[in-house]
């Protein structure tokens, strides 16, 4: 039964140091409750109160840490139900599934094409998380060979579908010392289930068609003793779909523990590739941990990455790129230097558009807290102070001979405080919109 705010709060020093960031131990004690705080945010707790706020303190949602010999992925450790509550922490596992009835060759090349999958998204790699290989022909020995052939292709981590224990058990002799996941414990099957997965040391996946098979099932799990949980609301249409995943992450918010563990969604077997992608996107936002597709191409995969990334990005910490200068197109000492913020979306526009017009330049990107030009200039965080400097403090005047910045056009206004700054300085200003910098560096600054 989790605690109440007042009696952790009668569990802690109580000394009101704020060093926690709250005013008071009664204001902690009530956000911790409330599963927004870390207990270890309080410097002064005592180890016998830490023990006895373990329940309370832990997050909702169990983490789940699959790995592989090259990677893991998690899911879990959520505490709200909206992001801007506070945040989402652990992006889902977008996964591949392969089925063991295919030849060997031909799962080989789909797994080593999907898992060398990269693309570079504002500063960010995106790829995939692993892949999930189906027992569908029944067979040990064959699924044995399938889960060999996509070890010997990819590192990444497993999980091994399927109701046969015995069937499953032949794949996970081939993944010693690693995390899988087993999915496929349900009603009929969880006594054998959970002996195979505590053998092994993987975490298990429980399926089932309501909130209330799910509940009783992981309670039988937990009390032999295996813990690392995945919950499988095996349901195909969206709306009952939804629905599920949304009250599973209702019920886990308030301290329901049998539900209080991370879900896996199966866009597959949909047929066409739109709806998969339509159902995966539902399960990124709505609330999956672990994600199963059927088909990998860059251009179902793609979108569905930067999605996963845009929800689960921390709404209170912008996207950035470290301050420094950047060399575009390897720019000359007599190249103009360009000025922006670190906020990764305007960086990347600017330097987009200056290299694929194949101009070169001097980039300096300023620390803003993330912030994008406009933005950052109205709170005072990108000003002429700051800009001179990052100036110096990247020896920007050692690099070049023509000593020509061009400030963002929605900042003109600074012009004169930067010359002030850097009176060194030919100081202009260039253009509202990246889009226009290409031509503006060719009439202007040529």
């Amino acid at each position: 039964m989790a605690l109440s705010g007042i009696q952790i709060y009668k569990m802690l020093p109580q000394t009101n140091c704020k060093e926690c960031g709250f005013p008071t131990c009664l204001a902690f004690a009530m956000k911790l409750a409330a599963k927004q705080v870390e207990l270890d945010d309080c410097p002064y707790v005592t180890e016998e109160s830490k023990t006895q706020l373990a329940e309370s303190a832990a997050p909702p949602i169990r983490l789940v840490t699959l790995k592989g010999k090259a990677g893991e992925v998690q899911a879990g450790n959520e505490v709200v139900l909206f992001r801007h509550e506070k945040k989402f922490f652990n992006r889902p596992g977008v996964l591949i599934r392969m089925l063991d009835t295919e030849e060997p060759e031909s799962i080989s090349d789909k797994v080593k094409t999907a898992s060398s999958y990269s693309v570079d998204y504002v500063g960010m790699e995106l790829s995939i998380d692993g892949f999930a290989v189906e027992a569908a022909s029944g067979d040990a020995a064959t699924f044995a060979t399938a889960v060999d052939t996509v070890r010997t292709a990819t590192g990444l981590p497993l999980i091994l579908v399927g109701s046969d224990s015995t069937v499953l058990a032949g794949g996970l002799d081939k993944l010693t010392g690693e995390a899988p996941l087993v999915l496929g414990a349900d009603g009929s099957n969880w006594e054998a289930m959970t002996d195979l997965a505590a053998q092994h040391e993987a975490a298990l996946g429980v399926k089932g068609e309501s909130l209330e098979e799910l509940a009783e099932l992981t309670e039988k799990i937990k009390e032999k003793g295996v813990e690392d949980l995945v919950l499988y609301p095996a349901v195909r249409d969206m709306g009952t779909s939804l629905a599920l995943n949304t009250q599973i992450r209702r019920l886990a918010l308030k301290n329901f523990r049998p539900l209080g563990h991370p879900t896996i969604a199966f866009a597959t077997n949909s047929g066409d590739p739109a709806r998969e992608s339509l159902l995966a996107a539902q399960a990124l936002c709505k609330y999956a941990g672990f994600v199963v597709l059927d088909t990998f191409t860059p251009e179902l995969i793609y979108p569905l990455l930067v999605l996963r990334e845009n929800i689960y990005t921390d709404p209170q910490k912008p996207i950035q790129v470290q301050p420094s200068i950047y060399e575009i197109n390897n720019p000359a000492p007599s190249d103009p230097v360009l000025v922006t913020t670190n906020f990764s979306i305007t960086y990347f526009s600017v330097a987009n558009e200056v290299e694929g017009a194949g101009l070169p330049a001097w980039l300096v990107v300023t620390d803003a807290e993330g912030m994008s030009v406009l933005t950052a200039w109205a709170a005072g965080k990108f000003d002429a102070e700051r800009i001179a400097k990052t100036v110096k403090e990247f020896g920007v005047a050692d690099k070049v001979d023509r000593k020509v910045i061009v400030l963002p056009g929605h900042t003109a206004v600074l012009s004169g405080e930067l010359e002030e700054e850097l009176p060194d300085w030919d100081v202009k200003v260039g253009p509202r919109e990246a889009v226009d910098l290409p031509g503006y560096m060719k009439t202007v600054l040529t």
